[in-house]
């Protein structure tokens, strides 16, 4: 009787580890960062992440995905896309980085850096107009003002009639935020240049 409880109770343990793992990512820690997820799956050994800074004496990079930090270690083989040298790279430019090895020993093949987005000029409005447009207030010159940047940014100070509308909370919030009728000029902004 007690072999086979004992049995049992080691069989219900290896199910619970089976079932628990089951449907896991690929990688315990997080390797897509929240500003990524909108276009961006995760994917093996590669982490998508801001970048928080380089220790060039012990060759690591730095990456923020959300909350957690990835340390990565580099070495001369590194290759850069979207720039030329690590020490160029600004702090909290988003970048991917492909890694061999697992997720406690990660070492970086290579580094790409997120091109600036290309707005066709039609779909710009120069600073001039968009004086002219905050002058006269939404009603009168019949448009929205969307500040994208993060909520911490929006509250040390935006644009006077502003909405503020975070890029990671988008596919949540447009259909609050957005209107119905599609007669008004939408405008947003951000922080620079991504």
């Amino acid at each position: 009787m007690r072999k086979t409880l004992f049995v049992l109770i080691v069989f219900l343990a290896i199910i619970t580890t089976v079932t628990l793992t089951i449907g896991m990512s690929h990688a315990a820690k997080p390797t897509v960062g929240p500003s990524c997820k909108q276009c961006h799956p995760a994917q093996d050994n590669v982490i998508r992440g801001t970048f928080v800074s380089v220790t060039e004496n012990f060759k690591t990079v730095q990456v923020a995905v959300g909350s957690l930090v990835w340390v990565i270690k580099y070495g001369d083989d590194l290759k850069l896309t979207g720039i030329d040298k690590l020490a160029a790279l600004p702090k909290e430019k988003e970048i991917a980085i492909t890694y061999t090895g697992d997720e406690k020993t990660p070492y970086a093949v290579s580094l790409s850096v997120k091109p600036p987005a290309q707005i066709p000029e039609e779909k710009q409005i120069r600073i001039d107009q968009m004086q002219k447009l905050v002058e006269m207030g939404p009603e009168k010159g019949n448009y929205l003002l969307f500040d994208s940047r993060p909520a911490p940014r929006y509250n040390e100070g935006h644009i006077p009639h502003a909405i503020s509308f975070a890029q990671p909370s988008f596919d949540k919030l447009k259909d609050k935020l957005l209107p119905k009728e599609k007669d008004k000029l939408l405008i947003f902004y951000c922080g620079g240049v991504t």
